[in-house]
């Protein structure tokens, strides 16, 4: 009976070995070979068990980061909502002004000369006094309707953005007699904004605006367009008090919020900051007058979202 062991050729036996080492060799040859099985075994299974891990803990990651766009997105629609409520608040004020207030003070006008008309020519000259008053008043009443209304109603924006600012920085200066400047980057894609975009840049820079006149006291007031790779920037920035404690209380006032739903309503945000200048003049406290600037800023991804089709591809470039 053939007794003889086959031994792998890959584990050659020395010529010394004999029958007892052919078979010692052969069984170590096929130890070594299970070990080998066994420890790619193990290493499949390690990955296995890592692949599985990494799976358990990007799950939960990617679960997040769902959430937070959703929640963004909802973010974006609020604010959205928000705003076209403004607008529409707006809107209605502008007519009752117009076809209300403006009818009534037209009336008034007619009313106070009818009486300057019959009014004797002995009359005490208290009388013509107190109507020379009157009519000032009115004046100063229509005056300030008509503003109201030119600015609750958006100008026209077809031109686009940068001719809309340039004509409302050269209005403001003329009726307030501050020192204004408007300067916007050179970037093709101002000139290509959808037109929500355009009315939602215009509406902070004039609050902005209107809130230096109100509040600030100051000599001038600087406007400024900056774009990047992702944000379109609106700057508006002063030279006067900064932000008092009592303008700090204001800060969640009606006209903010708007500006900040304004900018959420494109993934952006609003920072109003003041910055100390040295050598001003003196403020209330007798420190040296502070200027106030606005950082609005809005996503361009939010903007192409709301740009029609022939503009996007533009405004990608």
């Amino acid at each position: 009976m053939d007794t003889s062991t086959v031994v792998p050729f890959s584990a050659p036996i020395p010529p010394s070995l004999g029958r007892d080492g052919v078979v010692a060799a052969a069984a170590g040859s096929c130890a070594a070979d299970v070990t080998a099985r066994h420890a790619a075994s193990a290493s499949v299974s390690t990955s296995a068990s890592l692949r599985r891990r990494a799976a358990r803990q990007s799950a939960p990651s990617s679960a997040a980061e769902r959430e937070l766009a959703r929640l963004h997105a909802r973010v974006r629609e609020l604010s959205a909502e928000l705003v076209q409520a403004q607008e529409a608040a707006c809107r209605h004020v502008a007519r009752e002004l117009h076809d209300g207030v403006g009818a009534e003070l037209t009336a008034t006008r007619f009313a106070l000369a009818s009486v300057e008309t019959w009014l004797p020519a002995d009359a005490p000259p208290q009388c013509a006094a107190a109507l020379e008053v009157a009519n000032r008043s009115l004046d100063a009443v229509c005056i300030a309707s008509r503003q109201a209304v030119a600015e609750l109603h958006a100008p026209s924006l077809d031109a686009g953005i940068v001719s809309a600012l340039a004509q409302w920085t050269g209005d403001f200066a003329t009726r307030t007699q501050l020192r204004t400047s408007f300067v916007c980057a050179a970037d093709v894609r101002l000139t290509r904004l959808p037109a929500d975009a355009t009315l939602a840049v215009f509406r902070v820079a004039q609050e902005a605006l209107n809130n230096i006149a109100r509040h600030a006291r100051a000599e001038a007031a600087d406007v400024r367009l900056e774009t990047s790779r992702r944000h379109l920037t609106l700057i508006v920035s002063d030279d006067g008090i900064g932000l008092t404690r009592n303008a700090r209380t204001r800060l969640g006032h009606f006209g903010l919020s708007g500006m900040r739903a304004r900018c959420a309503a494109f993934d952006g945000t609003l920072r109003i900051g003041s910055v100390r200048r040295s050598g001003g003049r003196r403020g209330e406290s007798g420190n040296d007058m502070r200027g106030t600037t606005v950082y609005a800023r809005f996503a361009w991804d939010a903007v192409l979202a709301s740009a029609p089709d022939a503009d996007r591809q533009a405004l990608q470039s």
